[in-house]
């Protein structure tokens, strides 16, 4: 009788081989030194028995462990997940990360991790307790957290910042929010628009102060003043209705506005319809992100595509590399960000 493919394990294909433990593990990890006589064998009990190597077994081979370790921000993708307001960034950096992982042989685990509580050494320590990561990948706002990247560093774990241009241990990585920020400023700037208003996104997050300082830059090249154009929002949807109502009730409201995300954006839109204000003809709007919905708002929104995918793809890249011994620069890894024009941005007045 044939055995169930879901039995067999690593002991069966030893015994199958006539080979110890050891060796079936280093075959599987492609490890160097083992006779060419020795992987054959193997494999051909492998495909023989139809057996899938584990984690478990790949770990027999050395010290690695095949998983790779992403935190995210607990508070904000738990309270996303529960309103039910989707989490594609979560969704991309997991797209990105998973395919790439499963190239090299390894597994993407996430874990939500609070930046505020005052537990971060505890959680954090007991993740890599019980996974013992090969690398872990650290998104806004962990990625500037100086408690999590020293104790990195203390357990000689290699990590990657997303979101990250500081010089220090680890990958940084960035999507130049800033230049992004200059790109959908611009744009609104070609299309004639003067009074431009920006709704940033919360503090803790140092990618908002880049996103205005590009919104900044843009606005004073052109010679155009930005007095009473910020206001401040913290990436919720309530952050929104707030300051937008804030820069359509200011003395000489804008004509357009860019949000730091697609959550903003759509805050935005609502208090336009609210008050009869119609998007373009009134009023431009720009969000970041590019999520699913802003494709399919009235009117479809004009946004910045964060490629998240692709720079997860590379973290994940980078710490692999780097558990196999391979150089890498020092200097931060940019994956530009682009922009998609769609019939929310019109020359101001026009219809």
């Amino acid at each position: 009788m044939a055995r169930r493919k879901q039995s067999v394990t690593i002991k069966h294909v030893a015994a199958d081989a006539g080979v110890s433990l050891q060796t079936v593990s280093r075959v599987i990890n492609k490890e160097p030194n083992v006779r060419p006589e020795m992987i054959e064998r193997v494999q051909l009990s492998i495909k023989k028995l139809g057996y899938v190597p584990s984690i478990a077994a790949q770990r027999m081979g050395g010290s690695r462990s095949y998983l790779i370790l992403a935190l995210n921000d607990r508070e904000r993708t738990i309270e996303a997940w529960r309103l039910r307001e989707g989490t594609d960034w979560v969704d991309q950096m997991l797209l990105g990360g998973m395919l790439t992982c499963a190239r090299h042989g390894y597994r993407l685990i996430v874990e939500l991790i609070d930046t505020h509580s005052d537990h971060i050494e505890r959680e954090l320590l007991g993740a890599i307790a019980a996974l013992q990561p090969d690398g872990v990948i650290l998104t806004p706002p962990h990625s500037e957290n100086s408690l999590i990247i020293d104790l990195l560093v203390d357990y000689k774990i290699s990590f990657a910042r997303i979101g990250s241009i500081k010089p220090g241990p680890g990958f940084a990585l960035t999507m130049d929010d800033q230049r992004a920020a200059r790109l959908a400023t611009d744009h609104l700037i070609e299309l004639g628009h003067s009074r431009i208003g920006f709704i940033s996104g919360p503090d803790d997050y140092e990618l908002s102060g880049w996103r205005v300082d590009g919104w900044r830059e843009a606005m004073t090249a052109a010679g155009l003043d930005t007095a009473g154009l910020l206001a401040e929002g913290d990436f919720s949807y309530a952050s929104g209705l707030r300051a937008a109502r804030e820069l359509l009730d200011s003395t000489i409201a804008p004509t357009a506005i860019i949000a730091s995300n697609d959550q903003m954006a759509l805050a935005t839109l609502e208090v336009s319809r609210e008050r009869g204000i119609e998007i373009p003809a009134n009023l431009s709007l720009i969000s970041f992100d590019d999520t699913p919905i802003v494709r399919f708002t009235h009117p479809p929104l004009t946004a910045v595509v964060q490629p998240i995918a692709e720079v997860s793809a590379r973290a994940v890249e980078l710490i692999i590399a780097d558990r196999a011994g391979s150089k890498h620069a020092d200097e931060p890894i940019v994956v530009p960000a682009t922009i998609v024009l769609r019939s929310s941005t019109v020359p101001p007045g026009n219809a």
